[in-house]
Order: structure tokens, then C-alpha cells, then sequence
């Protein structure tokens, strides 16, 4: 709506300029001239105001016709033929509306050279004729500030129709970027909390003939995995997500214990900014959450040091089938979202088998 509007007040502006540089000689011709000069005047008045409009309505378009050369030619001739054919000070009026269009049209070092040729040709024409160096001087330079005025004007609207344009585009671009995120963090955070879901349903249906006290327990669990769940939900889609990594190495931990997987876990003493505490976090998540559903591991490391002014984060398992070993990379979803959250701080995510017959997550990130 405001290009538009825009669009709207620079033609009214141009129109406007045009018909006054030719209504008072227009007016002052029709009633005092004969019928057959006026109709003549009226044909040159025709034949240079629609290449005139047609060649603004093509600059606010930001276009070119393939008959641009014919058409400005078409409305040089009808600025300066009239001089020769008895309407003297003709281009006066004229003149400085052509300047727009060749300003807009053909490259602007040749379009402003040709307005400046333009412009010193009407002072000595006009100077030749009347003898007057003052009103020449005046003529002369309407052709240049009037040639500015309508390049400007165009410019600006086609300037705010871009940016109207990028404002669109931004905002669209901040809507997938969001969609992205929930994507991302629903992927990361359901996908550990069903996986947990699933692993203590399993166990509290083992556990259920021969120990229900600690099948009950179990359920437990599993219900407040469920809850933490719904939390989680409800934050990504709120956009409230807050891990921290030492939280989520202990959550980790005590969910290896419970599947018989031995954990082990060294963490240096550093202090990450939230956004690198997070990304570490969930490299944690989306690492157990992995070991849990592809991997044949019984022990795992998660390790974390500070290496030449970079936080180094490492989790390794001993459990990936041979066959797997070869083939294992970072091609999931969940291991695209942590490079693509490493990425956002300077870091990196790189992931593949050990030569052990492991596998091994690792993630840098600047202190």
C-alpha cells in the first residue's frame, strides 16, 4: 500500500510539472493564434506527451521497451522541430521534460552528458534569439534541475517499492526461520522424551511380574517424562527453550544408567555463554537420544575441554555395528540441526565411526 501510494504521488508530481510547462503557452496559443497553427501545435503537443508518459510509466516500472530508441527519438524530434518550423522558445518548455526520460533510460554518464549538451545548446539557442544571457542562463538550467527532479522522484518510489519488497521478504524469511526452529527443537526435544518414554515403558513391562515396586517406580518416571514433555512443548512453541549443559549431562547419565549403559563424564571447569551452553546441551541430547536408538553401546563417554580458546565437547560409545560403522555420518535430522546450531556461533559438529567400532559426536565452540 505505500508503494503504491507512492507510485501514485510521484505521477501526480510528473504530470503535474509536465502540463505546466506547456498549459500557459498552450492557453496563450489558442486564443490568439490562427486554428490551422494551433492544430498544429496540438499534433507536436501529442506526438511529444505519450512517448513522454510512456517513457516514465516504463522508468516506474523499472523497464525497458524494445522501441525505447524510436520512442525517445520521437520526442527529441518533437522538443526541437517546432523551433524550426516557427513556434520560437518551443524547447524551453519541452526541453526540460525530455532531460527525465534520458536520465532514466540510458545509462546515466551518457543520459547526464546528454542533458548537459542539452542544456548548453538552449542558453546559445535562446541566447542567438533573444539576447539575454539571464533568461537564457534560467532556461538553460531548468533543463538540468528538472531532469534531476523527475529522475529523482522515479528513484524514490522504485527505492520504496524495493524496500517494501525486502520488508516482505523478511518478514517471510523470519516466519520459515521460525518454523525452522520449532521444527528443530520439536525434533530434538520430543525425540529424546519419547525415546525415554519408550525405554522406561519397556523396562516397567520387564519389571512388572518380578519386581512391581520397581515397575511402579518405573511408571513413575515415565510419567514425569511425559510431563517434562508437554513442557517442552509448550516452550518451543512459545520460544522460551532453555537447556543448560550441565543439566542435560546429568538428565543424560541417569537415563544410560537406567537402560544399563555405562556412562562416564568429565567436564572441564568452564563457564559457556548461554548460547554456546545450549548448543553443548543439546549436542548432548541429540547424541544420547541417538545412542539410544541406533547404537548397540554399552558404555559412554561425554567429555568436555577447553582447547585453545574453544569449548571441545566429545561423546563416545563403543556400540555401532560393524556394518553401521562404515556408513555412519551426519545425515539425520537431528545431527543437521546441531551443525546448523553450531554454525549460528562459530562453531562445529562433526560426527562419524571410531576405529574401534564406535562412534564419536563432537562439537567446537568459541569461549
Amino acid at each position: 500500500m505505500t508503494s503504491i501510494s507512492a507510485r501514485r504521488l510521484g505521477i501526480a508530481l510528473i504530470v503535474l510539472v509536465s502540463v505546466g510547462y506547456t498549459i500557459i503557452p498552450l492557453a496563450a496559443s489558442l486564443a490568439t493564434a490562427p486554428a490551422s497553427l494551433n492544430a498544429r501545435l496540438l499534433a507536436v503537443l501529442a506526438a511529444f506527451y505519450l512517448p513522454h508518459f510512456l517513457h516514465v510509466r516504463q522508468a516506474f516500472a523499472g523497464a525497458r521497451s524494445r522501441w525505447l530508441p524510436a520512442t525517445l527519438a520521437v520526442q527529441g524530434v518533437a522538443t526541437y522541430l517546432p523551433e524550426v518550423l516557427g513556434f520560437t522558445g518551443w524547447s524551453a518548455g519541452t526541453a526540460p521534460l525530455l532531460a527525465g526520460p534520458v536520465l532514466l533510460l540510458l545509462p546515466l554518464r551518457w543520459g547526464g552528458v546528454l542533458v548537459t549538451t542539452m542544456a548548453a545548446a538552449e542558453y546559445w539557442w535562446l541566447q542567438g534569439i533573444f539576447h539575454n544571457v539571464t533568461g537564457s542562463y534560467f532556461y538553460a538550467l531548468t533543463i538540468v534541475i528538472t531532469g534531476a527532479m523527475i529522475y529523482v522522484v522515479v528513484r524514490l518510489v522504485r527505492v520504496t517499492a524495493e524496500l517494501e519488497q525486502a520488508r516482505a521478504d523478511l518478514a517471510e524469511a523470519a516466519v520459515l526461520k521460525e518454523r525452522l526452529r520449532i521444527s528443530r527443537d520439536l525434533h530434538d526435544g520430543l525425540g529424546h522424551s519419547l525415546t525415554s518414554i519408550v525405554l522406561k515403558g519397556d523396562l516397567a513391562a520387564r519389571l512388572m511380574d518380578r519386581d512391581l515396586p520397581a515397575a511402579k517406580a518405573e511408571v513413575g518416571a515415565l510419567v514425569q517424562v511425559a510431563r517434562e514433555a508437554a513442557q517442552e512443548v509448550r516452550q518451543v512453541a512459545r520460544g522460551y527453550r532453555r537447556m543448560t549443559l550441565t543439566d542435560e549431562v546429568h538428565r543424560a547419565a541417569a537415563l544410560l544408567e537406567s537402560t544399563g549403559i555405562g556412562g562416564q563424564v568429565n567436564l572441564a571447569e568452564i563457564t559457556p555463554s548461554r548460547e554456546q551452553d545450549e548448543a553443548l546441551a543439546w549436542a548432548v541430547r541429540e547424541g544420547v537420544t541417538n545412542i539410544l536408538r541406533h547404537s548397540r553401546a554399552t558404555t559412554c563417554s561425554i567429555t568436555t575441554s577447553n582447547r585453545a580458546g574453544r569449548i571441545h565437547l566429545e561423546i563416545v560409545n563403543n556400540g555401532l555395528p560393524p556394518d553401521d560403522a562404515r556408513t555412519a555420518g551426519p545425515s539425520g535430522g537431528g545431527l543437521v540441526g546441531l551443525v546448523e546450531r553450531a554454525a549460528q556461533i562459530g562453531g562445529t559438529v562433526e560426527a562419524g565411526p571410531t576405529s574401534e567400532g564406535g562412534f564419536r559426536l563432537t562439537m567446537e565452540v568459541p569461549t
